[in-house]
């Protein structure tokens, strides 16, 4: 029992780790902290995009009950921005800036550390941005408020795929958190998908009614096209780098998280 309890509160100080990391959520600060428990960390990153989730449907269900979807669905990608930092959105500008620019490995990596930002980059963050409060729009309340919830869940869990598909492709000595750039083993990857099961158990515990409003087809074709995506960028960044890097894994989610919003906001013709 003791050994049990160890784990749990070793856990939990994980989960705090990882929102301290991704979010600007504040946590408490740490006694003799460990640089590696922010790769251990890792395994928690779809628990923060559930919390993050909640909290983006928490606003859009406010802000619908004011104003129009257009607005709540702006109001909620604001405020997921104002949590997070841009955190993910940064790493989406990086990577297009690089990628777009950069015509050998040395010189994209040169450009995803410039704290400037190019036309990729703007033209890539701006793209993004008007899909996301596009797509939420364009769905019933109850739909966007389910898809927020599991979009950002989900694509935090296909962003740390790449790290235990990939190896750690920019410079180490210059990476901004060095336990980053290291794998993640099958086994946390595993862990981690338990937290994307949880956001799909909530979003059918508080919103039953949900099954009545998306069909089977828009489930497997959101997750298709965040497959897709994924793989996507898993081939970009082996290709063009050699592996993963922590602008690429943001660019993974940004994508990804797209990608399910647009697949539960098609109009299928059956």
């Amino acid at each position: 029992m003791s050994s049990l309890f160890k784990r749990i509160h070793y856990e939990a100080r994980l989960v705090l780790v990882a929102i301290q990391f991704l979010t600007r959520i504040p946590v408490p600060s740490f006694d003799h902290y460990d640089p590696q428990w922010l790769h251990q960390s890792s395994r928690h990153f779809p628990a923060v995009g559930l919390l993050v989730g909640v909290l983006c449907a928490v606003v859009f269900w406010l802000a619908s009950l004011l104003f129009s979807p257009l607005v709540a669905a702006v109001a909620s990608t604001v405020f997921s921005i104002k949590l997070t930092g841009a955190f993910h959105e940064d790493g989406l500008a990086d990577t297009c800036d690089g990628l777009g620019g950069g015509l050998t490995r040395a010189r994209t990596l040169e450009i995803m550390k410039d704290s400037r930002l190019g036309t990729y980059g703007v033209l890539g963050l701006v793209s993004a941005l008007l899909l996301k409060i596009t797509l939420l729009a364009t769905m019933p309340v109850l739909v966007a408020i389910a898809a927020l919830i599991i979009a950002h869940s989900a694509s935090r869990l296909l962003c740390i795929s790449l790290i235990a598909l990939l190896p750690y492709g920019g410079e180490l000595e210059h990476a901004k958190a060095k336990p980053m750039a290291q794998q993640l083993t099958l086994q946390q990857a595993l862990f981690a998908s338990g937290w994307v099961i949880l956001a799909i158990i909530l979003v059918l515990a508080l919103f039953p009614q949900i099954i009545q409003l998306i069909s089977i087809w828009q489930v497997l074709l959101a997750i298709m096209l965040a497959l897709i995506a994924t793989d996507y960028m898993r081939r970009l960044l082996r290709r063009r780098l050699g592996g993963y890097t922590g602008d690429g894994l943001g660019a993974t989610q940004q994508l990804s998280e797209v990608a399910i919003y647009a697949g539960l906001a098609v109009t299928l013709p059956f």
